[in-house]
């Protein structure tokens, strides 16, 4: 495992602030161990990481996932990819039907909102760069395992973000919790 370090350098400690939140976060997302994917036969039949079972439980007992990340590099961070990788595995988010592999969606009946915060614009993700990393998830992974419908919240300029935009953007999530949407 590796040791990591995180100097998280927001200077007002009394209260909690986007810093904080992303720190915190970062760590959270640390404290998984897990191998990344290296080769299909790995996917296909390799054993699922122990600390990734209780992911896919609450997973499959979910019936809104809400995704939240950084914008790196204009995609999601390679954690999370790899995560995705590891818990969306045949037998768990799809099955074999016939003589189809991909047969049955194994996750239909689940919706989600992703949440893609990003330093650019908005507006300038979405439409000069056209969301494609974005996309890319909503079509090849959540899309591919019967998740639906998804929406989508983008959240740029967030190096600027006032205290005042960023309670907006709380409380516009909170009614969004309120509504699993």
């Amino acid at each position: 495992m590796t040791r990591i370090l995180i100097l998280q350098g927001h200077p007002d400690a009394d209260a909690p602030h986007l810093c904080h939140a992303l720190a915190e976060s970062y760590a959270a997302g640390a404290r998984l161990d897990f191998p990344l994917l290296c080769s299909q036969q790995d996917w296909e039949h390799g054993e699922l990481p122990a600390g990734l079972r209780q992911a896919q439980e609450d997973i499959a007992w979910a019936q809104h996932l809400l995704i939240v990340f950084p914008l790196w590099l204009g995609e999601m961070p390679a954690l999370l990819k790899g995560f995705l990788e590891q818990v969306a595995r045949p037998g768990f988010a799809f099955k074999a039907e016939g003589g189809n592999p991909f047969g049955r969606k194994g996750l239909q009946g689940r919706s989600a909102r992703v949440l893609v915060t990003m330093g650019m614009p908005a507006l300038v993700y979405r439409y000069y760069f056209r969301a494609h990393s974005l996309k890319s998830l909503e079509r090849n992974i959540l899309g591919f395992v019967g998740i639906a419908p998804i929406h989508e919240t983008l959240v740029g300029l967030v190096g600027q973000m006032k205290a005042g935009q960023v309670q907006a953007l709380q409380e516009k999530l909170r009614r969004l919790g309120l509504r699993a949407a």
